[in-house]
């Protein structure tokens, strides 16, 4: 009887040991990695005549808009780095460094 205890003995005895093991918590992966917050410039040139607001996000202009003294304020189209940079009629940079006039602003 002593024969048959001895194996279950040793069994139970590598269950105990391992449990602990088992019990302990997935090792968490890496927390994915989110990329960094880009880079926000918002540049104000002023002088007696005009005010000048530029926005730029990671180093390229988005966003012109000129505040003259006197006269109507209008922005100007910067041209986007991913569009074809020749001109012509079928070209995407028609309106490129134009001035714009908002008529209706909401």
């Amino acid at each position: 009887m002593n024969a048959f205890f001895r194996p279950a003995a040793v069994l139970l005895a590598a269950l105990s040991a391992a449990l602990p093991l088992a019990a302990q918590p997935e090792a968490a992966p890496a927390e994915r990695q989110l990329p960094p917050e880009p880079n926000v410039q918002h540049v104000v040139v002023q002088d007696e005549g005009v005010r000048v607001e530029e926005l730029r996000v990671r180093g390229q202009t988005q966003r012109i808009h000129v505040q003259p003294r006197k006269g109507a304020a209008y922005e100007v189209i910067p041209e986007s780095g991913g569009r074809d940079p020749s001109a012509g009629p079928s070209s995407s940079r028609g309106a490129v460094g134009q001035r714009v006039w908002n008529v209706f602003n909401f």
